[in-house]
């Protein structure tokens, strides 16, 4: 027999129950609601992505295209790049075409989002490709000046993306500028421990110009020019060896992103050492690595070029935030 006591004390259990689910249900939806009200950014190669996750930190999703050591001038977009893409509120790119196939996908009908290029920040450097062709060079973060004007284009990207967050964005824009003027006067001195009959570069590609020109060395030759797309003939490998020969270097550099077979044969006929380490030229490094953020990576190129070329390499320690060990 059912009293009306028990019958009362079920009622109460049951409404106990729903009322705990309800609750558990509105925490969830509140939760999940907050996470989703944050701004999708979507940035193409791995330069890019580090530099925005600093300036964004936890106030926007951020999702990277390229993965470290990724080259970004041969990369064949996947379909989870349109559906990336598709979904982003704010899509940053390097541009001066350093990741085509990208950008061909971005302006593909349906990507709705704004698109900012972020290395067009920066004036370029005009390189001449022959037979009267003069293309802009892409890699403008070779210049750690150069990537304070990308900050400040990433950051007030990401203000009119997300007004609220106008003072977030602006106090990591600003330590990270502080970290970067900092690594541009320590490659300065770095490189200049360099005797200056050394202060020459030989790599596989074309991807240091600005670095060359900011820090007071010259690029003696390359491989291939500004894009990995290219493929060396017989007769450019014998030129470069002549170049190596005639310049005196006493080593020359391979690249993350490419295959060092090439440059190896290059060193070897050219009497001269390939450098044990090699340059980060268009990505980041995996994490974990020398190289796994953009300052990184410099403090790494740095490093490698300083101790190859018979100059005395001194380590990084920026004085407003946590030294770092390299």
């Amino acid at each position: 027999m059912i009293t009306h006591r028990s019958s009362r004390h079920q009622w109460l259990a049951a409404a106990s129950i729903l009322l705990t689910l309800w609750l558990s249900g509105c925490t969830q939806t509140t939760r999940n609601t907050s996470a989703d009200s944050k701004p999708s950014v979507v940035a193409t190669s791995t330069i890019i992505a580090d530099l925005t996750e600093e300036v964004g930190g936890n106030e926007i999703q951020l999702k990277g295209i390229l993965q470290p050591g990724a080259d970004p001038h041969v990369y064949e977009p996947v379909p989870a790049d349109s559906v990336a893409l598709e979904k982003a509120n704010l899509i940053l790119y390097n541009g001066y075409n350093l990741e085509p196939g990208l950008i061909k996908l971005m302006n593909a009908s349906g990507m709705k989002a704004r698109k900012l290029a972020v290395g067009e920040a920066v004036k370029s450097l005009q390189l001449d490709k022959g037979k009267g062709e003069v293309v802009p060079d892409p890699h403008v973060w070779g210049d750690a000046d150069n990537v304070i004007e990308m900050v400040n284009a990433i950051r007030d990207g990401l203000i009119e993306l997300s007004p609220e967050d106008k003072q977030k964005f602006t106090q990591n824009a600003a330590q990270l500028t502080s970290e970067l003027k900092q690594l541009d006067t320590w490659i300065t001195q770095q490189i200049a421990t360099i005797p200056a009959d050394k202060r020459r570069l030989v790599t596989t590609h074309d991807a240091f110009q600005y670095y060359a020109r900011a820090y007071g060395m010259a690029v003696v030759g390359t491989l291939i020019g500004i894009s990995t797309e290219e493929q060396p003939s017989a007769q450019t490998v014998r030129r470069l060896v002549e170049s190596v020969k005639a310049a005196g270097v006493p080593a020359i550099f391979a690249e993350t992103t490419i295959n060092p077979a090439l440059i190896k044969t290059v060193a070897q006929e050219a009497g001269v050492k390939l450098a044990p380490k090699q340059l980060y030229s268009d990505s980041i490094g995996a994490v974990g690595s020398d190289g796994d953020s953009y300052i990184k990576m410099m403090v790494a190129n740095t490093r490698s070029i300083v101790e190859a070329l018979g100059g005395k390499y001194t380590p990084f320690q920026p004085t407003d935030q946590p030294k770092t060990t390299s």
